[in-house]
């Protein structure tokens, strides 16, 4: 087991791992802890009550948090011609088809978000098992592949998200930074979970939210009244 620091020590005395707080709560301990020399990234974690080794329970998607989240990202397209140039101008910082995918296949990974026309999943397609296990594959339900390129690229570079569950049935999402005023972290937790609840598998019975925790980068997890 590792050691913890005496920072993360001291940022534990302000939780009681017995108790599930309020947003609200919550948020007010966050700004308690005791500080480090970067502006913290603040992480939500929830627990579904679904069965992910079942391809009709697995939840993806992707969302604009009305607050942001304090981060741009790098995004790539896969695209030709006008689309290309529509992408370009959008603020992409690398756009092609076949030869972008075989400087990928070449082990360029240096951006956060790829996007593709529908057309370009001929080439797309042969980058699963490189993409995939990074969670940087376009899909349609993520709406990273589109023919809407410009908006696609303009909402990614800006914060929007991809989420999907892990093997344990577990979201993991960051809802902004440290520096962030309360009411702007509420709103992006509170917003969260309501798109979350409309993801919900229509063959998960019983509870869905199961359990949630919030937390700093370095800091100890706050867990969450759902």
């Amino acid at each position: 087991m590792s050691k913890r620091s005496k920072r993360y020590k001291k940022s534990e005395q302000f939780v009681d791992i017995a108790t599930k707080y309020t947003v609200d709560e919550a948020i007010g301990i966050l700004a308690n802890l005791a500080p480090v020399k970067f502006d913290e990234t603040i992480d939500l974690v929830v627990r579904l009550g679904i069965d992910p080794k079942k391809s009709d329970q697995l939840v993806r998607g992707s969302v604009s948090l009305p607050r942001g989240i304090g981060k741009s990202k790098r995004v790539i397209v896969f695209a030709e011609g006008d689309k290309a140039k529509e992408a370009e101008e959008a603020g992409a910082i690398e756009v092609g088809s076949a030869e972008l995918a075989a400087k990928i296949q070449g082990g360029w990974l240096d951006f956060d978000v790829a996007i593709a026309t529908p057309d370009m999943m001929r080439h797309v397609g042969k980058l699963g098992r490189v993409l995939g296990p990074q969670g940087k594959m376009p899909t349609p339900k993520s709406g990273t592949v589109t023919t809407e390129v410009g908006n696609a690229v303009r909402e990614f570079a800006a914060g929007k998200i991809e989420f999907r569950n892990d093997a344990g049935a577990n979201v993991h999402v960051p809802v902004g930074k440290r520096s962030f005023e309360p009411d702007s972290l509420k709103e992006n937790v509170e917003a969260f979970f309501e798109h979350l609840k409309g993801l919900r598998p229509a063959t998960s019975k019983g509870t869905y939210l199961v359990s949630a925790t919030l937390s700093t980068t370095m800091g100890p997890g706050i867990s969450l009244a759902v």
